[in-house]
């Protein structure tokens, strides 16, 4: 089963310890790893294969639901600005990534996308580290942060 497809279906269940919260168009949750606090992605409900799979009015909820879910993790962070990357390439099911950026990153980082980070060694989500963030991220969005 795709990743995409297997993220989404445990989200569903209740069994995707990293859902931030349902949305219109699918699933707010955090991002695998932490490297910068507050990474998360956008999953849609159902999934397709890419935005150009999605009619005028769910590219519209899709796309809006991601600045929403920007704006509050900018809130919940206080970072300097927001990156968003829907690629597709390795994982080839529709998913955006949301990155908040920091001025307090490596002169050698801060600049380039965030791709350029060690992935393999970076920290993993987790609950007990995390948590607070991704309830904070939550409670904006369920209070109509970036409506």
């Amino acid at each position: 089963m795709p990743l995409i497809t297997e993220r989404v279906e445990l989200a569903r269940n209740g069994a995707n310890d990293k859902v931030i919260c349902p949305m219109a168009s699918g699933w707010a949750v955090m991002g695998d790893v932490q490297f910068l606090p507050g990474y998360c992605l956008l999953l849609p409900d159902p999934v397709v294969a890419s935005l150009n799979d999605l009619d005028t009015q769910a590219r519209v909820t899709y796309l809006l639901d991601m600045a929403r879910l920007g704006d509050a993790v900018l809130a919940a962070t206080n970072a300097l600005r927001m990156n968003y990357e829907i690629l597709g390439n390795s994982e080839p099911e529709l998913h955006c990534h949301i990155f908040p950026r920091y001025a307090s990153e490596p002169d050698d980082k801060r600049t380039m996308p965030a791709w350029f980070y060690d992935w393999k060694n970076a920290p993993p989500y987790a609950e007990e580290l995390h948590g607070d963030l991704r309830k904070k991220i939550a409670a904006l969005l369920t209070a109509g942060a970036g409506a």
